[in-house]
């Protein structure tokens, strides 16, 4: 068994361990203090070279163990003694990780996170302590630290830290460097997009920002499609937690017991098959946030499990004894379906339910917000158009008659189905092509859109309002007209009744726009 690398009795200092070794005798097990790290976090030594750490800790002997363990796997490390002097070395520089002890004189652990964050929010904070507990280890990741280390420890539980520590640095880092390199590319729609003037839209989006800098709990409601998921994503984006990661659970898509080993993580032997510890969803979400999509779906004794996480932060694996990890994490829930018809019939847990609905916003279906439409299916056509074709073919251009039969079509599957819709039509549109209702590949059968959109075709733009109002009318009481009469079979008498008109101005109407009575030499009554 490996000893400590600093005894708290008798500050003993061993060399760096390079093979993996067990919990330090006598160290209390403090949730997520001594994870293994996942397979494939090794990192290269001029990666390391260029992670700047700094130790503080008013024990000399703890923080020069730290500093040589931590300079042997190539990291630049600097040094504090008093929490006041690491206070201004923060503020006027920017660390990577910070390895610090909670409890200090004057200046404490915690002040020296925040300040630390201020300078640089992608800082990791580390906290140590000779005191652990679960109340002090959830008040310091709620304040923002990463994870939480209790002395003593061993060189091999501290190289494993960092390493997992710097892994996720470099991780964040190039997830930073691609969406930098997708705005260069100009490709909109790789990043939430929040476009639409539908006031009930805009009160969604209005609702989503104001929130977003808060920890506060969501609970967005809509149909599927309706945008629920790129709300969450915005909030995500425009938060504190945005350089941390935003993980998704489909709550519907998974059975039971597969949810929660996915969502709380299991022990090696758990169930057939639990080769090895598993961390869930929720660690993989600890700073950041978790979006749970499709709540309701949500079995009943994981939605009790998952309240437990939600009051107290605390993660216990299946099959453990024992608490696992202490997660700082924001919730965002998702659903389709009525969450208080849920509640009367027993699916959703009232607890549950009111823990996540702090702030609640209502999606509105893409038919409620017709307007919105044609502005939706121009973004997604320049988005594919350049995906598929590239920037240097001529984008084709939306028609009137194709808007109108655009905004003519109830949408069931709402903006996920107008996306795909539009990418359709761009894999087989030529460039620089004046995209007709025909060329709009509308999954359920659009044949009476089509027509009536072809008609906007006829809108002279020169026109008065009035008078290409008037001439597209006439046109309409005309089909109209004539289609009535074809149904009733040519009895005028018939076709005023399904008209829901009086027998005298159908005939008028009649005469108005030219058509004979006897459209079908029909008999009339």
């Amino acid at each position: 068994m490996e000893r400590p690398l600093v005894s708290r009795h008798s500050g003993v200092l061993l060399p760096p361990a390079r093979n993996g070794g067990s919990r330090a005798h006598g160290a209390p097990r403090v949730p997520g203090a001594h994870r293994a790290a996942p397979a494939g976090e090794a990192v290269a030594p001029e990666a390391k070279a260029c992670i700047r750490i700094l130790v503080v800790d008013d024990e000399y002997l703890l923080r020069e163990s730290c500093a040589q363990v931590l300079r042997h796997e190539g990291y630049e490390v600097t040094l504090c003694g008093r929490g006041e002097e690491a206070l201004d070395l923060v503020k006027r520089r920017a660390f990577d990780i910070l390895l610090v002890d909670l409890y200090m004189s004057q200046v404490d652990g915690l002040t020296l996170l925040r300040a630390a964050l201020t300078t640089n929010r992608d800082t990791i904070g580390i906290v140590m302590t000779g005191n652990p507990s679960v109340d002090s280890s959830v008040q310091a990741l709620r304040q923002g630290a990463w994870d939480y280390l209790p002395k003593p420890f061993s060189a091999t539980h501290l190289q494993v830290l960092i390493g997992r520590a710097v892994h996720t640095l470099l991780v964040a880092r190039e997830t930073r460097d691609q969406q930098a390199e997708l705005e260069r590319r100009h490709l909109p729609g790789d990043k939430p997009t929040l476009l639409g003037t539908a006031p009930a839209f805009r009160r969604a989006v209005e609702l989503a920002r104001k929130v977003a800098p808060t920890d506060a709990s969501v609970f967005i409601t809509g149909e599927s499609g309706s945008g629920k998921e790129m709300i969450a994503q915005f909030i995500h984006q425009h938060s504190r937690r945005s350089s941390r990661p935003l993980v998704a659970v489909n709550c519907a898509a998974l059975p039971e017991t597969l949810l929660e080993s996915e969502m709380f993580g299991h022990v090696k032997g758990a169930f057939t098959g639990a080769i090895r510890d598993k961390p869930g969803l929720l660690e993989m979400a600890n700073g950041g946030t978790l979006f749970l999509d499709e709540l309701i779906e949500m079995p009943k004794p994981i939605q009790a499990k998952l309240l437990r996480v939600i009051q107290d932060g605390v993660v216990r694996r299946v099959g453990s004894e024992g608490t696992d990890a202490v997660v700082n994490v924001r919730f965002i829930a998702a659903t389709n379906r009525d969450p208080e018809e849920a509640l009367r019939s027993g699916m959703l847990r009232e607890d549950l339910y009111y823990r996540l609905r702090v702030v609640p916003i209502p999606v509105p279906a893409l038919r409620e917000r017709p307007d919105d439409v044609p502005v939706l299916a121009a973004h997604f056509l320049d988005h594919y158009w350049r995906r598929h074709r590239g920037a240097d073919e001529p984008l084709p251009t939306l028609s009137n008659a194709a808007i109108w039969a655009l905004r003519a079509h109830s949408w069931p599957g709402n903006v996920r189905e107008l996306q795909n819709v539009m990418e359709h039509a761009v894999v087989l549109l030529e460039p620089g092509a004046d995209v007709g209702p025909e060329d709009i590949p509308f999954v359920s059968d659009q044949k009476v859109d089509v027509e009536l959109a072809a008609e906007a075709e006829d809108v002279n733009a020169d026109d008065g309002y009035y008078a290409a109002r008037g001439r597209l009318l006439a046109k309409f009481d005309r089909r109209y007209l004539t289609r009535v009469v074809l149904r009733a079979g040519g009895n005028l008498s018939k076709a005023a009744r399904m008209a829901r008109v009086d027998r005298t101005t159908f005939y008028r109407l009649m005469e108005r726009h030219g058509l004979q009575r006897n459209l079908l030499n029909g008999p009339d009554e």
